[in-house]
């Protein structure tokens, strides 16, 4: 990365000079000599110099400002003013990378458990040594699917993680890759495969009249689906569509910083989101506001009357009162949506977990088909997939396909996606004895205690694996129940790309960052883990740029090398990216052309099980009916996720600047519902599902609709009580059974519009429970 002077924060500043592309400003110490030049002699004892990179806490790739006092220190950390895209926006969890880096409880090297529970330092070659001897034993043993790995969000922004992470187990012959991506939203992939996709994507965000936005905020979780506003300049980029036209529709049951600016706000009831989308579907219909030439050409015959017959029974009176949302806002929602031309639709993490949500999230991309929102002939999109081949995209339908093509799980009759297998089946995989019974898990950047469905039974397979490896900075409740826990490099000490949001930049545009700094510590990129184990055990890494050399060895092998194999098929070769060293702003916009002349594949936009399980959502009088021992009565609260902006999942509580803001998960409920149940801000909550209970700390807040509780996910620890609530807040997952409730085609567990009983508890309670 280039670098650029910064002021040092010493006694006086001194002259600036030039070392290549580098400038630094030094500094002398005025008051004794420096020991490299006589006092005020200009020669520089402290130096900053600041360094171009860009954020990974999060998908969003924040450009940044690094300054680093003698190539040692992280003293300041601010948002890059120069960036074309972002124009020095960052995020206060972006902000604190200095701290996260130089945070005195990171982990500077591998440890390895005792018998007595303890862990003890270890160096990472003795370490990857024993846990490539543990594995190649496994396999002799149990066989490939034996050996699983689980990527968290963590490692997902690492651009090398997941590929890397597959290629490895594709060199054994192991099925059991597992990620994040099937625990919060796995219907974006499965729903796309149902209905169909359009090679060219849905109209752009940049010239859209309408966006509807299902369950996400983009304000704060710095992401939103495809054609929806991304988290670059969130704030100014909405400001400035709202200006030009843009009319914004929100779907949650909480006034978001989004839902704030919307033209129209459906506060819908948690959990009631299908049926919110079929009554918009069936206005669209019955009154013709689809767009009928694109359907005669792209949706398959029959399909439209199929449609509108499964959802006529969504009447807006039905649509009202199940989702406790007016009838004329419904009504208005659906002809600004239909009646725009351009805009899209798409839904967030919240809806994906909850009831319905591969249904819900069908639904969704369905409007866009009915509306005809694609990118036709002659349209540019503005994403730059720089990381893809290919400068066009035809406009023609990818052909529907099974939803869930991969691996057969051995429970609940559930398959895999593609390359994947499902998060949310983990656990039992573990547990259930026999063939392809998962016997070794490497965790990647992730917090499974925390974060997989049901939390009991999680620790329970946890403590069941033969081999347990965390690869994480800091001692999370799963590296504590490890028995290795490898000490990664953090995001500012290796190279990258931004590879989730190559996808979704609003603009022909990437990035691309040296490490900024060396620790010098014993730390391991996370590729290197894997390379590590498959160079001892003799198993190949084949990725798009070919074999990797790795000869019983890793140790020539660099962060640049891996991103040159893992991406070596992208439109702009990594040797141009690495020339450039930064932003990449570029004239090579992907254009859209005509479809193949023999193209003839359609839109499943009412398949067999769609309509079935319409029926199923119209006989219903909640969603959470598909719960085992849902009780109306018995549990009159609805539990949901929220993103927070001082967080990421289990990422934040334990960073000085993070903590300020907050060391719990709040449990925020209307002012009305507290003072029905007699509780006021800083009490604690007893929140108790079918499941299990959870203690949260209670938090007022207006924008939320009455009768739901709203906590962010994977906080806590691994305790099964919440004493230290105060200090370290509570997962939401031990509220929801991996098993129970489940999405008929991802497996998925009602994990968010959790029915849920609230009830005034003490600290005296908790500590004498």
């Amino acid at each position: 990365m280039d670098s650029t002077a910064a002021t040092c924060r010493r006694e006086r500043p001194c002259r600036v000079t030039e070392a290549g592309s580098v400038r630094v400003r030094s500094a002398a110490v005025v008051r004794r000599p420096t020991g490299r030049g006589r006092e005020g002699d200009g020669y520089c004892r402290h130096m900053i110099e600041t360094k171009k990179t860009f954020c990974r806490v999060c998908h969003a790739a924040c450009p940044m400002e690094i300054d680093v006092e003698d190539g040692q220190q992280i003293v300041a950390v601010r948002g890059d003013r120069t960036d074309p895209l972002f124009e020095g926006y960052t995020c206060i969890k972006g902000r604190q990378l200095g701290d996260q880096y130089h945070d005195p409880a990171r982990l500077r090297g591998p440890l390895r458990r005792r018998p007595d529970g303890t862990f003890e330092s270890v160096s990472s070659s003795e370490a990857l040594d024993e846990i490539a001897a543990k594995i190649a034993a496994i396999v002799s043993e149990h066989g490939p699917r034996a050996v699983a790995s689980y990527t968290g969000t963590g490692a997902y922004q690492n651009s090398v993680g997941v590929p890397m992470a597959m290629a490895w187990h594709k060199g054994f012959d192991s099925p059991s890759i597992y990620t994040s991506l099937t625990i919060d939203q796995p219907a974006h992939r499965s729903s796309l495969l149902r209905l169909g996709a359009w090679e060219a994507g849905w109209h752009n965000f940049t010239d859209s009249d309408v966006s509807l936005a299902v369950g996400y905020n983009p304000m704060v979780s710095s992401y939103a689906a495809g054609g929806g506003l991304q988290g670059t300049n969130p704030f100014v980029k909405l400001r400035e569509a709202k200006a030009r036209g843009l009319k914004l529709i929100v779907i949650d049951p909480r006034r978001s910083e989004l839902a704030t600016q919307a033209d129209v706000w459906l506060q819908v009831k948690p959990g009631e989101d299908p049926t919110l989308l079929a009554a918009i579907i069936n206005v669209v219909l019955a009154r013709g506001l689809h767009d009928a030439e694109f359907c005669e050409a792209h949706v398959e015959p029959g399909h439209l009357d199929a449609l509108a017959a499964s959802v006529a029974p969504f009447t807006l009176d039905h649509a009202a009162a199940r989702c406790d949302v007016s009838a004329a806002d419904i009504e208005a929602a659906a002809v600004m949506f239909a009646e725009a031309e351009r805009g899209s639709a798409g839904s967030g993490t919240g809806p994906n977990m909850a009831p319905h949500g591969t249904l819900m999230e069908s639904l969704a991309l369905t409007l866009n088909v009915l509306c005809g929102r694609v990118n036709r002939e002659g349209d540019v999109l503005e994403s730059p997939y720089m990381l893809f081949p290919g400068d066009t995209r035809r406009a023609q339908v990818i052909a529907p396909s099974d939803p869930t093509p991969g691996t057969p799980q051995r429970v609940r009759g559930l398959r895999g996606l593609p390359d994947e297998m499902l998060t949310n089946a983990l656990n039992d995989e573990i547990l259930l004895e026999g063939e392809g019974q998962v016997k070794a898990l490497i965790v990647s950047g992730g917090n499974p205690v925390q974060a997989f469905p049901d939390q009991a039974k999680t620790l329970e397979a946890m403590a069941a694996l033969d081999l347990l490896v965390v690869i994480d900075h800091r001692m999370t409740a799963t590296a504590e129940v490890a028995d290795y826990v490898i000490a990664p490099r953090g995001q500012l000490e290796r190279a990258d790309v931004p590879n989730v949001m190559d996808r979704r930049f609003p603009a022909p545009y990437t990035n691309y960052t040296d490490a900024v700094i060396d620790s010098g510590d014993d730390v391991l990129n996370e590729w290197e883990v894997f390379a590590g184990i498959a160079a001892r055990n003799g198993t190949p890494i084949d990725l798009p740029g070919g074999r990797l050399p790795l000869d019983g060895r890793v140790g020539d092998l660099t962060d640049h090398d891996i991103i040159d194999h893992v991406f070596a098929k992208a439109r702009l070769p990594m040797d141009e990216w690495r020339a450039q060293r930064g932003v990449i702003h570029h004239d090579r916009a992907i254009r859209v052309v005509a479809a193949d002349p023999d193209a003839s594949a359609k839109f499943s936009i009412a398949p067999a099980d769609v309509v079935a399980e319409l029926a199923e959502v119209r006989a219903e009088h909640a969603g959470v009916e598909i719960l085992p021992g849902y009780d109306a009565e018995e549990f009159p609260f609805r539990l949901i996720g929220r993103r927070l902006k001082h967080a990421l999942n289990s990422l934040g509580g334990e960073l000085p600047g993070l903590a300020r803001v907050a060391t719990t998960n709040y449990a925020y409920v209307h002012p009305d519902d507290m003072a029905t149940l007699g509780v006021e801000a800083g009490d604690l909550l007893e929140i108790t599902s079918v499941r299990s209970a959870v203690v949260g700390v209670v938090e007022p807040d207006p924008d939320l609709k009455r009768g739901v509780v709203a906590m962010s996910h994977s906080w806590g620890g691994a305790s099964l009580t919440d004493e230290k609530v105060r200090e370290i807040g509570t997962p939401t997952n031990r509220l929801v059974a991996s098993d129970a409730g489940t999405d008929r085609v991802t497996g998925l567990p009602v994990m968010s519009a959790i029915p849920v009983r609230l009830r005034k508890t003490t600290d005296e309670a908790l500590v004498g429970a």
